[in-house]
């Protein structure tokens, strides 16, 4: 067996005497089980099966160690895992010690089984800990152990350190990385947004000893897609294709839920050909993804003969098919359509779920029908469900979109004392209520006491309050805000930038509206054609059609061009003066044309 310095592989060992402080006191929760009667590991086995709470464990821990002979490793391997499901895992840490203390043999089985149970506590740093008892009684280290670890370290986020712990087992040839430890690495990789690390991998793979598999593959192409990058997705399926790998379900779904996002219907139906002559039928979630794609485009008859041919096919509609039907009515404002859906899907034995609730909650409030919403709201409840942060926030908002002040503040009260814990989008609609509504000492009290508690400091909780209280008429308010965002370490972006132009033209103050659009630019934030219409707005409100010339000759350099608003201001502006057309050459000479 390789020895190897433990301070080299583990990112985390100087925490390692810090496992101590984790509580390892059990949690006595009914009451405790009869005497081992069962003979046999089958016995048993079976008896661990039936535990019903932490106290049946322990008691049969406690009987276990005073059996002569003792039970086999297996067993006491199997009581650890049925606990871990239980998702007692503090209990384990307290047993595993007091077999170490009764000198009870432990095997690599019980080993990883310690450090998958101290990852699922998102204790790694606990987990390296075991690591020394491998070397003290002889037993190798495994890909198990290491794929483990590694799973550990991407669930707490820490990316660099499950890459540095990669790149040592590599290159100290700790431990062969299998199909497997590669595939746990791209897809922890892929999960935070490293997609050009992930493919390296796998061009890394194929050049060595472990070939990539299929599954590995699938990793790269999720992550692909999920990047948008569909042209690189699709080579790479042609490459796997070219190289005698062939695509599963899971590939082709990958990229069929790509193209359906990006609404290539044709090349879907292309895929959904090729799927069929390798063999590979279309599943629920395959069609799922196509009718969800067909629904958010409003095309909910097409998505409707979708679900037809699935049904055809033998594929049964679940709660996702009918939620993606009932979303897509929603969308097009026909609710009545959606609610027979909704009740359809009931009468099909199918339980509507939070998603379900939440898609024609949302329906409701968007077409001002706060009490149907409310209706549905209670509804989850009596059925024995608790509605989520989704479903608050959105009657949170329905209510002030239609002024209900009173009731959303009692909403609110509510959902402090039995809801979930508001998250930034609650404090979001609640802000923009209260501004809406003209409400501002009421928002900015709610401000002032979100700004001491420090947990909303970003750019969106800003806008909302900037925004607001420029369209309250509080501009000077508005900018001390703006001006104090480095001190925090905040950088405005073109929408806090937007927001400030707007409000320095509605002020009239022109130049500071100037100033700010080059403000920006050289703090490396360029507007976008949003911010270009609000100054052109701006100096057409005022009447400065020459600088507002200037402006139109920066737009069409950009690629930008007027909205609708813009366009109406200035068709007003020449039906009153028809001679500002001649001051702008750019725009007669386009009317000519």
């Amino acid at each position: 067996m390789r020895r190897i310095s433990l301070n080299g592989i583990n990112p985390f060992i100087s925490t390692f005497h810090s496992c101590s402080a984790i509580s390892t006191r059990p949690y006595s929760s009914c009451h405790s089980i009869t005497s081992i009667s069962a003979k046999g590991k089958h016995g048993l086995n079976s008896k661990i099966e039936n535990f019903k709470c932490l106290d049946d464990a322990l008691t049969f821990f406690h009987q276990m160690v005073r059996k002569q002979p003792l039970p086999s490793v297996p067993v006491f391997c199997k009581l650890f895992k049925t606990m871990l499901s239980m998702k007692h895992y503090s209990a384990v840490v307290s047993l595993f010690r007091e077999m170490q203390k009764l000198g009870i043999p432990i095997d690599e089985f019980i080993l990883n089984i310690m450090i998958n149970n101290y990852c699922l506590m998102h204790r790694a740093d606990c987990a390296f800990s075991v690591l020394p008892i491998y070397l003290k009684i002889g037993i190798p280290y495994n890909v198990v152990t290491f794929n483990t670890l590694l799973r550990g370290i991407f669930a707490e986020n820490k990316v660099k350190d499950a890459v540095e712990l990669f790149k040592k087992l590599v290159r100290e040839k700790i431990c062969e990385p299998d199909e497997v430890i590669y595939a746990t690495v791209m897809n922890g990789l892929s999960k935070t947004g490293h997609t050009q690390k992930t493919l390296s991998l796998l061009r890394l793979m194929e050049k060595g000893n472990t070939k990539p598999r299929i599954d590995n593959y699938n990793i790269v192409i999720d992550a692909l897609c999920k990047d948008r990058n569909l042209d690189a997705a699709i080579n790479l399926l042609n490459e796997m294709k070219q190289k005698g790998i062939p695509p599963d379900i899971v590939t082709y779904n990958s990229i069929i839920d790509g193209l359906c996002k990006f609404s290539q219907w044709e090349k879907v139906k292309t895929l959904f050909s090729e799927m069929v002559n390798f063999n590979i039928y279309p599943d629920v979630r395959t069609f799922n993804m196509v009718i969800d794609g067909l629904c958010k485009e409003g095309k909910v008859e097409d998505a409707k003969e979708v679900m037809k041919y699935m049904i055809g096919k033998g594929v049964e509609p679940n709660i996702v098919t009918y939620s993606a039907i009932m979303d897509g009515y929603c969308l097009r404002g026909q609710l009545d359509r959606a609610r027979r859906v909704f009740d359809f899907m009931i009468d099909k034995n199918i339980e509507p779920n939070i998603i379900s609730y939440s898609i024609l909650i949302n329906g409701y409030c968007r077409k001002k029908k706060p009490a149907e919403a409310m209706q549905l709201f209670c509804e989850i409840s009596q059925k024995g469900s608790k509605p989520n942060i989704v479903v608050y926030n959105t009657i949170l908002q329905g209510l002030f979109e239609v002024r209900r002040i009173g009731d959303a503040k009692k909403f609110f009260d509510e959902m402090l004392s039995i809801g979930p814990t508001p998250n930034l989008i609650t404090y979001g609609a609640l802000l923009n209520g209260y501004f809406k509504n003209g409400l501002v000492e009421e928002a900015m009290s709610l401000f002032h006491k979100l700004e001491r508690r420090r947990e909303n400091n970003n750019t969106i909780f800003y806008n909302i309050i900037i925004s607001g209280l420029c369209k309250n008429g509080k501009f000077d308010e508005a900018r001390a805000i703006f001006e104090k965002l480095s001190s925090i370490g905040l950088l405005p972006d073109v929408r806090l930038y937007t927001v400030m132009i707007n409000g320095f033209c509605l002020e009239g103050l022109l130049d500071e509206a100037k100033d700010m659009l080059r403000r920006m630019e050289d703090n490396s934030c360029f507007p976008n054609n949003v911010t270009y219409n609000v100054i052109v707005q701006g100096f057409l409100r005022w009447c400065k059609i020459s600088e507002m010339a200037s402006f139109m000759k920066e737009m069409d350099g950009r690629g930008f061009s007027f909205d609708a608003t813009t366009a109406e201001f200035l068709v007003d502006v020449i039906r009153k003066n028809p001679s500002v057309l001649d001051m702008i050459p750019e725009l007669h000479l386009k009317n000519k044309k």
